[in-house]
């Protein structure tokens, strides 16, 4: 009999849940079903580089049809009213739903802590309309300042406040300090008029992270970035645009709140035993609420640790415990008992602003520029998790070229923009060129026999070469040396070889070849060359033919617009053994430069890429989700389902 299991919510665990079921669940007769009232999932942890202006909003939302796409998982856009555990039935808006096993993953709400006036009065940061809305108020902001003449409401306009020090408010006012440049430049304004205020009633920011770290990014916001920090400063109420705290008052138009969750609003239907300040559903070790077969997970469910304190409302916790519930739910139907799910935090990483980042890694803290690395790196693992290919892509296009905020000098030059189809005329150039290359070779017998070693004279040294042209036509070869740099390990040769007959030089063509791992009379290249390729006459043959098709192979890769950035890569691969092996021509250096200009996308473009690289991606999700090769798709695509009104 088929089971029906319900996800309710598609935050970071209730994704992760329905992803785990579809993928090991496949043998098991289970229909999955994930309800959420939105139609794609929110990027928490991105939100603030929509409020900031870093990012286009749609970079963090994402469709859960794109998410499930060729997954065993229904989509149903619905908010849940009621929950009856007793009955096994979720009562929606527009519709009923029956279970069998319930995973509940509604996430979290700021929390206002009861202060006066903060909750009507103050923006928050904690969904996508949330960004929106914020980053559209603080460009009206500073329109409003550049056309105010009261230098009092200018002030409070240009004004921002961000209550919280932990990682959501660090990571908003970072970006609004660097956005806050380019707005006041657009708008004719001193940027010392523009005032940044962090308030929080601890005594260090970002109190989660070692005390070192806290000081780095203190030291980073006050020095570089002109933010005021006020430490030991509580809210006590807000009144219209007026915060007071206790060691006085702040005039703002803007109060960003970031100080703090707890448990979703909807928890209030669940019935369910709260516990703690955040009030989130209690749970056993296994994820299970007091009902059998009711999951809660992520920021709602209380999972504790082994001294029994409630894990942090992080993502890591909440992907790690909707696999955790899903793990169980997977026992449960096989006749196994559940087992406790463990969550295992491997770090964090606070970006502020573009550049700088602090973070704690496996215990260790890492330099700014590593941990703005591992940011991304995270990042671009949890998308293709979810995603496959085309996350990662997106998102690191988003990150470095797209990036709307202020770019330095180089970023102004790397993220312009060129359409595909002016690469077309090279693309097909260098498909040509390769093809005829091993055409030519074919014809000249590297089929039939040994031609590797007189093609490789070069790389068994000048001399060595000379004797075989002087011994074929009674003439030498005489190399000319333009310059070299050596540099013990790695040598650089450029010169002129001469074909001479009877004393006179026939052709003259520069060349170039670089010598690696090179140990007085030791040379690698060479040595590989002579103990293994050349070593027989089968490995001779072996090698030469290779080469060939290998030339072939990326004439028709190019000229066909097929995975044109291996072909691409697999041309500097082949110039690169060509220059340390026999020398490279000068008429072929061309290759690797246009090489490195076809990797940006030239086979979208009048070429089989546009077409081939998005089936790719699907056959690749279909394997990576589902565990099954898919090589046909339908045309329909994965709906939501948008039930009628009751």
């Amino acid at each position: 009999m088929t089971k029906k299991a319900i996800i309710v919510g598609a935050g970071y665990a209730g994704v992760a849940a329905a992803i785990y079921l579809n993928k090991k669940g496949k043998k098991d007769d289970l229909e999955i079903t994930l309800i959420d009232r939105n139609s794609y999932h929110t990027l928490l942890t991105e939100l603030h580089e929509v409020a900031g202006n870093r990012q286009d909003e749609e970079t963090v939302r994402i469709s859960l049809k794109e998410i499930f796409r060729d997954t065993r998982v229904n989509l149903v856009q619905d908010s849940i009213d009621h929950f009856d555990f007793d009955n096994k039935k979720l009562v929606g808006a527009k519709e009923e739903y029956k279970y069998d096993y319930c995973i509940v993953a509604i996430g979290s709400k700021p929390a206002f802590y009861g202060i006066p006036g903060l909750e009507e009065n103050a923006f928050t940061l904690w969904s996508f309309d949330d960004a929106v809305e914020i980053r559209n108020h603080i460009r009206d902001c500073f329109e409003k300042a550049g056309l105010e003449q009261d230098p009092q409401k200018r002030s409070s306009l240009l004004t921002f406040v961000v209550g919280g020090a932990g990682f959501t408010g660090v990571e908003m006012i970072g970006e609004l300090a660097h956005w806050s440049k380019k707005l006041a430049r657009e708008n004719n304004i001193d940027h010392s008029e523009v005032r940044l205020i962090l308030v929080d009633m601890l005594d260090r920011v970002l109190p989660a992270l070692e005390e070192k770290n806290s000081v780095k990014a203190h030291k980073y916001m006050t020095d570089k970035l002109g933010i005021e920090i006020m430490l030991q400063t509580g809210i006590n109420e807000m009144v219209g645009n007026k915060i007071i705290t206790a060691k006085g008052e702040i005039k703002t138009d803007t109060l960003i709140w970031c100080a703090g969750v707890c448990c979703s609003s909807e928890a209030d239907a669940l019935g369910l035993e709260r516990q703690g300040r955040g009030g989130r559903v209690k749970v056993d070790e296994t994820a299970r609420t007091e009902h059998e077969g009711v999951y809660a997970v992520g920021d709602c469910g209380a999972l504790a640790d082994d001294s029994g304190n409630p894990y942090a409302a992080m993502v890591e916790n909440a992907i790690q415990s909707g696999d955790g519930a899903a793990a169980n739910i997977l026992r449960e139907i096989r006749g196994q008992k559940p087992e406790r799910v463990e969550v295992t935090f491997h770090g964090t990483m606070v970006c502020i602003g573009n550049y700088f980042a602090v973070s704690e890694i496996m215990g260790k803290k890492l330099p700014s520029w590593l941990s703005v690395v591992m940011k991304f790196l995270v990042n671009v693992h949890y998308l293709f998790e979810i995603m496959g290919f085309r996350g990662p892509f997106n998102y690191l296009k988003n990150e470095l070229v797209e990036r709307r905020q202020d770019k330095h000098f180089i970023e102004k030059h790397y993220s312009t923009k060129m359409q595909a189809w002016w690469l077309f005329p090279l693309r097909m150039f260098m498909g040509f060129y390769w093809l005829l290359e091993g055409i030519k070779k074919v014809t000249e017998g590297w089929f039939t026999g040994p031609k590797l070693a007189e093609f490789s004279g070069l790389s068994r040294g000048y001399q060595l070469a000379a004797d075989a042209v002087s011994a074929a036509t009674g003439g030498g070869l005489r190399i000319d040396e333009i310059f070299d740099i050596k540099l013990k390990i790695v040598n650089l040769e450029v010169a002129y070889a001469s074909k001479m007959i009877e004393g006179a030089a026939v052709t003259k063509d520069m060349f170039a070849k670089i010598d690696i791992f090179n140990f007085g009379s030791f040379n690698l290249v060479p040595w590989i060359m002579e103990s293994w390729a050349l070593s027989s006459q089968g490995w001779e043959m072996f090698f030469q033919i290779t080469v060939t098709l290998v030339e072939i192979i990326l004439g028709l890769l190019l000229l066909s617009g097929s995975l044109t950035f291996l072909a691409s890569v697999g041309t500097l691969g082949m110039m690169a053994m060509f220059v340390t092996s026999t020398g490279l021509y000068y008429h072929t250096w061309w290759l690797g430069f246009a090489a490195i200009a076809t990797m940006g996308g030239a086979g979208r473009a009048f070429g089989m890429d546009h077409y081939l690289l998005p089936w790719l991606n699907r056959v690749w999700e279909s394997i990576w989700k589902s565990r099954k090769l898919k090589l046909f798709f339908p045309r329909q695509k994965k709906s939501i389902r948008k039930n009628k009104q009751k």
